[in-house]
């Protein structure tokens, strides 16, 4: 057999493998806790402090406009010199579910 057909030959034998591979999507109002608050745009940093404390982790501003990040434990928010840009959830992985037991058909 020629090389290149033998390599064609090992692509499409693999092909169905790569087509068999699971797709798992979480719709947006269950990626995170929708019950905790978060700063609204164009709020004030002094404001996200009084309302939300200090914040766990604090990024120096990047880039022109200075963008600044403040990590809290459930989600961060984005500043654009002294206001809100956005506020997102951090993504939780539920814990994983054991599979159902398989049921058996009733013995006659």
């Amino acid at each position: 057999m020629h090389r290149p057909t033998l390599l064609l030959s090992l692509l499409l034998g693999l092909l169905p493998l790569a087509a068999q591979a699971d797709t798992i999507e979480i719709p947006v109002g269950q990626q995170g806790d929708s019950h905790t608050p978060l700063p609204a745009r164009g709020q004030l940093q002094r404001s996200v402090l009084d309302q939300f404390g200090l914040p766990d982790e604090e990024h120096k501003p990047v880039g022109n406009p200075p963008i600044t990040r403040w990590d809290y434990r459930d989600f961060s928010v984005y500043f654009e010199n002294t206001h809100v840009v956005d506020a997102v959830r951090h993504h939780e992985p539920r814990a994983a579910q054991p599979p159902a037991p398989a049921t058996q058909p009733a013995a006659n």
